[in-house]
């Protein structure tokens, strides 16, 4: 049986619209892909937590504030620094 890929779809900051994020979680589902979905709102702290915890292959987040410049390198650095 082949390992199915885990993937984390995060929507961190204070942005409310999820619609997106929801979209290219049941895409990835469709696709044979293993999706956990952690909801809006999520701190890098939360994320990365996450991402350590359900042993996931891809980190994928949602931003439409623009803070991606900001965030991005924030949850890398948090998995990087916890694995």
């Amino acid at each position: 049986m082949e390992k199915k890929i885990r993937v984390l779809v995060a929507k961190p900051g204070l942005d409310g619209h999820d619609r997106g994020a929801k979209v290219v979680a049941r895409a990835l589902r469709d696709a044979g892909f293993e999706v956990i979905y952690t909801g809006l709102r999520q701190t890098p702290e939360q994320i990365a937590e996450a991402a350590l915890q359900e042993d996931v292959n891809v980190i994928a987040m949602s931003i439409l504030s623009g803070a991606h410049g900001h965030l991005f390198p924030k949850v890398v650095d948090l998995v990087v620094s916890r694995a």
